[in-house]
């Protein structure tokens, strides 16, 4: 048994990382292969339900990838 997260697609991918989040003040960086680097406020990213496709926080090329994810 489990918890569905998210509904995952060929457009949306898997899942790279997750972070359980205690204060909306933090900011997110996202740092992708080819160093495409992105910080945004939390807050900002909107909340949705598990069984959704998710939110896109940083746009990027076919061959690009995420490669880490930080909480600051």
């Amino acid at each position: 048994m489990g918890i569905k997260t998210a509904k995952l697609t060929v457009k949306t991918g898997n899942i790279v990382a997750s972070h359980v989040i205690k204060n909306e003040q933090e900011d997110l960086i996202v740092i992708s292969k080819k160093g495409q680097v992105i910080r945004t406020k939390l807050k900002s990213i909107a909340i949705l339900g598990r069984a959704t496709q998710g939110v896109r926080v940083m746009k990027m090329n076919q061959e690009d990838k995420v490669v880490s994810i930080a909480c600051i």
